[in-house]
């Protein structure tokens, strides 16, 4: 079963809960989700058990930063009526399916995924020698697989959390999803490779299962094509074998790449809570015009009268989300004839951010008057989250024999 047959509509994402939310935030994801959630079926959560694989030791904030996230969520324009927000932790079947997948997901899998390495390295001041932190690709795995969607929106640097979440889903249905005597048919279609080309095969398979090596099992279905000793269903058996599938319980889910608009901080890094950088979706208008009044430009500007480039100064790429053709066009002759000067260019930017961040202000102000509201969206998705989560974990206890009856 493919992804386009169950849930072929569906999209699912998550955030972790970080607390108010930043413009880098709104522009990295959460105007896409906006813009899906009348296209798909989506399903947004928040994601509260991911935040503690590198937030553990504090979680006195983690309640307050789940509320704040989603009335800013709201406030920015996603509808509860077309699309299912929840909390990660309020549908326990999450962790279950997790702990049920970690008993067959190699190490060598987990530890390969690129960000595992990178964050260790970005986060060197935190403990981060954990299970949990080990194991939080197989936590978004489950998140994912739970839902059966069709795509899960991601930029190009999270592809690799969608591949391993398509081979987990492989491995499990090849472990529990066999055909009636199928190690015995794949035992004689392996002698039927002879021995030479059978122990190879054997090997570069264990190459790919614990190792996770791309190259061993372009070979191994190299040698499976180029064996004309071989019947078609014992070349599909071993392919199956080889790859982990079988009869499909969990399913494949596509990447849906995604472009994301690049969001400077006003020290021109990537705008980050982190650098202390940011300008918040709901803060005052006079704090937002007094921030972007000091951004970093382009440090060839020493004086109003030098002329500079666009492209090396971090509001213009702020220019380039906010304003239209005309005033870009604007920007960029003034700047590099020295016709206008960087406050001119921030100010008529500062009033297209704050036109923005009073609209989300507003709203996310009724929420904040309204909390009952904003639990009651929740917990309704929650019990809808919860509802398909059922089915999928009812599916994966009866393929691994735990239903009891």
């Amino acid at each position: 079963m493919s992804a386009t047959t169950t849930g072929s509509r569906r999209v699912l994402s998550g955030m972790r809960p970080t607390g108010a939310l930043h413009l880098g935030n709104y522009h990295g994801a959460l105007k896409n989700w906006i813009d899906l959630q009348y296209k798909y079926e989506c399903y947004f959560f928040v994601a509260d058990i991911h935040a503690l694989t590198t937030g553990y030791e504090d979680t006195s904030k983690l309640e307050s930063n789940v509320w704040e996230m989603v009335i800013d969520w709201l406030a920015a324009g996603l509808n509860p009526a077309t699309s299912t927000m929840f909390i990660q932790s309020r549908v326990p079947e999450h962790s279950e399916l997790h702990l049920l997948l970690s008993m067959i997901t190699p190490l060598g899998w987990l530890e390969r995924v690129p960000t595992y390495k990178d964050q260790q390295e970005q986060l060197k001041d935190k403990d981060l020698a954990t299970y949990g932190f080990l194991g939080y690709p197989l936590l978004q795995s489950a998140d994912i697989l739970l839902y059966k969607p069709a795509l899960i929106p991601v930029g190009e640097d999270q592809v690799a959390h969608v591949e391993i979440t398509r081979e987990i889903a492989r491995r499990f249905n090849h472990v529990y999803g066999r055909e009636p005597d199928f190690e015995l048919k794949v035992d004689k279609a392996i002698k039927g490779l002879g021995s030479k080309n059978g122990n190879q095969y054997k090997e570069l398979r264990r190459l790919y299962q614990e190792k996770g090596d791309q190259a061993a099992i372009e070979k191994a279905r190299a040698l499976l094509a180029g064996n004309s000793r071989l019947t078609l269903a014992d070349r599909e058996r071993l392919l199956g074998y080889l790859e982990g599938t079988g009869r499909s319980i969990l399913v494949e889910c596509e990447a849906l790449l995604t472009s994301a608009a690049k969001v400077p901080g006003l020290d021109g890094r990537k705008m980050s809570k982190s650098y202390g950088n940011t300008i918040g979706l709901r803060e005052d208008p006079d704090a937002v015009a007094a921030k972007l009044k000091q951004m970093q430009t382009d440090p060839a500007r020493v004086r109003r009268a030098d002329p500079g480039d666009p492209d090396k100064c971090p509001v213009w790429d702020l220019h380039k989300i906010y304003s239209d053709a005309a005033t870009q066009a604007w920007v960029q002759e003034g700047c590099r004839s020295a016709g206008i000067g960087c406050l001119d260019c921030k100010k008529r930017l500062s009033d297209r951010v704050v036109a923005e961040i009073s609209g989300i202000r507003q709203r996310a102000q009724e929420y904040e008057e309204n909390r009952d509201l904003v639990r009651g969206i929740i917990a309704e998705g929650c019990e809808k989250a919860r509802d398909l989560a059922r089915q999928t974990l009812e599916e994966v206890h009866q393929a691994m024999g735990m239903n009891y009856r």
